[in-house]
């Protein structure tokens, strides 16, 4: 199966890298549409998640159009990833602006140490090697593929510019050692969690379980937590902004201090996704732990 993957990436490859761009447009949106008619699976799945954080406020066609970004984002997402396979920093640095870095800067020069919280929203993995190549060495958090040569590939991509990447699985030691190495520390926040990894808060109006990671190593370490999302508006020059920094407070009630830090962090995850929801990652159970029945009908 991995050579199969091997293959398909190569071929991809070949077809981004050496084909004219009006033409590669075109046929990333064919293959785009292609994936949406045939995903009947994670086409529901998108479904019942913008039923659950919309309802009516957003049409049915409304809702139809943002899934069918979301799949012309994932096409577009994997062809920036080969475009950035080998890149140098000022290719990198030319793809990007950036707004309201002060935040980051000051805590980076007063090294003041730093978890950079984001979602599987517009281009995530340009983030992290833009943030990278921009301010300082970063350590991210990713769950490795289920192919190993695949898996290989991505961690190559991720790894450029001195960006550590550090499994899913067991990952608070990692994080720990990389907030120790003063590395900003870079974690997803926006996917569902198991009732034992998660605190459960309102997302969209829904409760829904979201992981306690930055919080507590904030608490922790004294460590400043700075929401930053990317977006783009034609998938060739990407905005980063970050957000007002979350401090996470250190009182008597360690567990009322992190809920309300985890609070904070999922409302602006929502505020980002409202404000333009066709750049999420619809096709992610978010909501499973408290409606898993709507997602298996």
């Amino acid at each position: 199966m991995d050579n199969i993957y091997l293959f398909l990436f190569y071929c991809f490859r070949f077809f981004i890298k050496y084909m004219p761009t009006f033409i590669t447009k075109s046929l990333l949106g064919f293959f785009a549409f292609i994936a949406y008619s045939l995903d009947k699976k994670h086409r529901h799945v998108a479904r019942v998640n913008l039923d659950l954080a919309f309802e009516n406020k957003k049409s049915e066609k409304e809702k139809e159009q943002i899934i069918k970004d979301c799949y012309k984002n994932i096409l577009y997402n994997l062809s920036e990833f080969v475009k950035n396979q080998g890149a140098t920093k000022e290719e990198i640095l030319s793809k990007v602006v950036f707004k309201n870095t002060e935040a980051l800067e000051h805590a980076i020069k007063t090294k003041r140490k730093v978890i950079v919280t984001t979602a599987h929203y517009g281009n995530w993995e340009l983030l992290s090697l833009a943030i990278a190549v921009k301010f300082s060495a970063v350590s991210i958090v990713g769950r490795d593929l289920d192919s190993k040569v695949m898996n290989t590939i991505l961690t190559k991509n991720r790894e450029q510019f001195d960006v550590e990447l550090i499994s899913k699985d067991g990952a608070m030691k990692g994080m720990m050692k990389a907030l120790k190495q003063n590395r900003s520390l870079g974690i997803l926040v926006d996917q569902n969690t198991s009732e034992k990894e998660g605190l459960l808060i309102d997302f969209f109006g829904k409760k829904a379980r979201h992981t306690p990671s930055a919080a507590i190593l904030a608490r922790k370490f004294d460590a400043i937590i700075i929401p930053g999302y990317i977006k783009t508006f034609d998938h060739e020059t990407f905005e980063i902004t970050f957000y007002d920094p979350i401090q996470t407070k250190v009182s008597e009630d360690k567990d009322e201090d992190i809920l309300n830090s985890v609070k904070k962090q999922a409302l602006i995850t929502e505020q980002i996704i409202e404000e333009k929801p066709n750049e999420w990652f619809w096709l992610h159970q978010r909501w499973k732990n408290q409606y898993e029945e709507l997602y298996n009908v």
